[in-house]
């Protein structure tokens, strides 16, 4: 089993701030300033949390004359949603062998 690091991109969605950003990027890509007209905080508090979820793999930039323009990482996503559906797959395997082994002592 994996350890934890701090950087592990359920680590950096853990923030409601942070999944505001990506749910804006997941729009459109923007630039500090643009999260930062939608988002009640300031212009390096944006830049902190992009970081964030730049370390975590969940976001990429790219240069735009004097500006950075951030999007949503499809593989840093793409790595969270492959966790999500292993998740998902052993809850129903272990409700179905739940429900199989009620099944046979009820007979």
């Amino acid at each position: 089993m994996a350890t934890y690091r701090a950087d592990d991109g359920w680590d950096a969605l853990g923030d409601p701030t942070r999944r505001a950003i990506v749910a804006a990027l997941a729009e459109r890509p923007r630039a500090v300033g643009e999260l930062a007209e939608v988002l009640p905080i300031s212009r390096p508090a944006v830049s902190q949390h992009l970081r964030v979820l730049k370390d975590a793999g969940l976001v990429t930039d790219r240069a735009a004359g004097t500006r950075r323009v951030y999007r949503l990482n499809p593989a840093g996503v793409a790595a969270l949603r492959d966790q999500l559906d292993t998740y998902w797959s052993r809850a129903l395997s272990g409700f179905q062998d739940v429900t199989e082994r009620a099944d046979e002592e009820d007979s």
